[in-house]
């Protein structure tokens, strides 16, 4: 295959059968490298928080694909340049699952070079006593131990990945550390100087349907008097005016949201240190038709205000 055959059709100019020359797609060049996502490549030994690592990447905004061949690499690159900016960062797990792949991993790093795509490798270390203990507390093998012990797996696999870590651009030893200090140095690395993101979801139900399962907080507001008890108000829901100015108006209720909208605030800051990225708030009354609809409107506008992206979702509103 010549140079020029191998150049992709957009890439080369072309001439009509009238002789005039037609675009050639080089004028849009400039736009589709800016367009070349930003890479990083997870790997490491295993049990030293390949996981964890690539997690906090996805709750930092990361596409992450775990367990990709490294052949592949080059064309998830390629695939999200054609997304038009909404894959803008990929990271990828490489692990010893796919060791069969790592004589191609050298090639495609050479590719990506080529393209002029940014990238980094982070390599999780961790040593032989750790480790062992790891695999020893879940009580699962080591991937690579076939019939011997613990122990040979993490030689076999400390040999196959030498090469790699010697090329890593950052190297975290994870011996001492736990999930959340793990969390807060990948932070650190791939954060930038904004501080990691707190989502929260403020979810009213009614308690005669039952408590949401995913709730991490819950709050009653069985305490304010009952809405469904006043006909004129009885068929609308929380988010009517009327109705949310009726419950915000009984005695007890602004302080309520004024202290517990500082408790979030509270939370909110400990979760962002202790690396907890996602937090669902749960406000209940009866029927979840509408004292906890307004009451979570207010508290989802108040989370929002500091700053905190925030869904509100309303179980069981719709409900007879």
């Amino acid at each position: 295959m010549t140079e020029h055959e191998a150049q992709p059709a957009a890439d080369r100019e072309q001439t009509r059968d009238d002789g005039a020359q037609v675009s050639t797609g080089k004028e849009t060049a400039g736009a589709h490298e800016a367009a070349i996502p930003e890479l990083v490549i997870i790997s490491g030994m295993s049990g030293a928080g390949r996981s964890t690592a690539a997690k906090c990447l996805e709750d930092l905004g990361w596409f992450v694909v775990d367990n990709l061949p490294p052949a592949l690499i080059p064309t998830m690159v390629e695939l999200g340049a054609r997304s038009q900016g909404n894959v803008a960062r990929i990271a990828v797990v490489v692990d010893v699952r796919g060791r069969r792949f790592f004589d191609n991993l050298r090639e495609s790093l050479a590719d990506l070079d080529a393209r002029g795509v940014t990238r980094r490798i982070v390599f999780l270390e961790s040593s032989d006593d750790a480790l062992v203990r790891r695999f020893e507390s879940v009580r699962r093998p080591h991937p690579l131990q076939g019939d011997g012990r613990i122990v040979d797996g993490i030689a076999a696999e400390r040999e196959l990945l030498r090469e790699l870590r010697g090329d890593a651009d950052l190297v975290i030893d994870t011996s001492s550390l736990n999930v959340h200090e793990l969390r807060a140095k990948m932070d650190a690395q791939f954060a930038g100087d904004e501080e990691p993101e707190l989502r929260a979801t403020v979810m009213s139900f009614g308690f005669k349907y039952g408590l949401p399962v995913d709730a991490d907080l819950v709050v009653d507001m069985r305490f304010l008097p009952n809405p469904h008890w006043v006909p004129e108000l009885r068929p609308f829901t929380g988010l009517n005016e009327e109705v949310s100015s009726y419950v915000l108006n009984q005695p007890g209720a602004k302080e309520f949201l004024d202290r517990y909208a500082e408790l979030l605030q509270l939370i909110a800051a400990g979760y962002r240190r202790e690396g907890k990225r996602y937090v669902t708030v749960a406000v209940g009354c009866t029927g979840g038709k509408h004292r906890s609809v307004a009451m979570s409107e207010k508290l989802a506008a108040r989370l929002a205000a500091e700053g905190v992206e925030t869904v509100v979702v309303h179980r069981d509103m719709g409900r007879e």
